[in-house]
Order: C-alpha cells, then structure tokens, then sequence
C-alpha cells in the first residue's frame, strides 16, 4: 500500500532541498517498502534501529504512522545526516528521531526492531556477516529484523540491478558502489546458528529491479 498523497507531501515538505523534496516524494509513491515494514512492526511498539538510514526516511514514515517507540538512525554519509536532522527539526519531531553520523557497526544502546534497506552488497562478504550479527545483537527478544536486499539469484531483475548500482556508482550517490551481492544462503547461514528465524518474500514493486524482503525474529 503507498501512502496517500498528503502523507508524501507532509513528509517530503520537511526537508529543505529541493532535490531530496522530489526524491522523497517520488520514492514513497513508488516503493514498497516502507509500507511493508510498518505491517512487520504493527503491534510490536519498540526503539526501531536503523542502520545505513541516509535521509532517516522510514523513520519518519514510521513515526507518521505511529508504529515506534523511538528511532535511531545510523550513516556513515555526514551530509545526509545532517539534512535528515533539519528535516526532523522542521517537523517539530525531533524528541521521537534521533540521526548519528557513524560507522554502521558503532556501538548503540539501543534493543528494539532493526532495519536495513539496501545496505548489505555495499560491503564485502565478510563485512556483511559482521553487519547482521551487529544487527542481531541489537535484537530484542519480541523484536523484529527487516532487511530488504538484492539476492543474488542469477535471474534477469539481478543482472537489471547490476546495471543500476554501476550507474548509482558513476554518479557518485553511493560512493564506492557494490561490493558483493548476497545470496539467500549466506544471510541464512548468518542469522539462523544465532536462533534467528527468517522469511524472504519479493518485493519488486513498480521496478524492474531485484528487490527482497527479510522479516526475521528470534524463534519461540
């Protein structure tokens, strides 16, 4: 479900830029997964730490909702943490989202939900299994890890996804571009031997692109 209109226009309108305004704009309307990871969290208010947060996006989306009882924000990208603390000022919200400019392994004294959206294939393999047992560390016990990430599937959407991070590479979005792009198995072989129960499921949205969500929780 994408939100509403006004929803997009409230949320973008807090940011300054007129650039990051259209990009927010723009991603709401298109992608699905901020909708998607309010219904993993719905009912389960926790701190909600979200690792490589850029513009602090889902946690405004999420706040909008309702559905958290704090949010944490991590980056390693200064500038973007700086806009999205302005955007938080502007929208008088800044007592529920909270923005760190820092290493996404930094030490947090936060126990809650964990997210990371797109965050993985920009680090190297064992990189990446470091990053989830960071995250798993960070778990609570009720608590719920929504990871959305390219798989490495061999399919036609992977090899479309490929072309895109090369293009997000060259115009310098994300510096240093893609590192190694996971399989199913490998996020697998990270969380479960930590009794981390995990479910994939597509989540393509209007997009060509590669695109899969993973909602884990510690098993019962």
């Amino acid at each position: 479900m994408i939100p509403d209109l006004t929803t997009r226009r409230r949320i973008a309108s807090r940011y300054s830029r007129i650039l990051d305004r259209i990009y927010i704009h723009g991603k709401l309307a298109s992608d699905p997964v901020y909708w998607a990871a309010a219904q993993a969290v719905e009912g389960r208010r926790l701190p909600l730490l979200d690792i490589g947060c850029g513009l602090g996006l889902l946690g405004h989306y999420l706040h909008d909702r309702g559905a958290l009882d704090g949010y944490t924000g991590l980056d390693h990208d200064a500038h973007k943490i700086g806009r999205g603390r302005v955007a938080a000022e502007r929208g008088g919200i800044t007592d529920a989202i909270t923005l760190h400019a820092a290493d996404a392994t930094a030490p947090q004294g936060v126990k809650g939900h964990v997210a990371m959206l797109d965050v993985l294939h920009y680090l190297p393999k064992d990189r990446q299994a470091d990053l989830l047992a960071y995250a798993v560390e960070h778990l609570a016990e009720d608590g719920v890890l929504i990871l959305r990430n390219v798989i490495r599937d061999g399919t036609w959407r992977y090899h479309a996804t490929v072309l895109e991070e090369k293009f997000i590479k060259a115009v310098g979005w994300i510096p240093g571009g893609a590192q190694y792009f996971p399989t199913e198995e490998d996020i697998r072989a990270v969380l479960e031997p930590r009794g981390i129960r995990v479910a994939f499921r597509p989540l393509f949205g209007r997009t060509p692109y590669n695109s899969y969500l993973m909602v884990a929780s510690r098993e019962a």
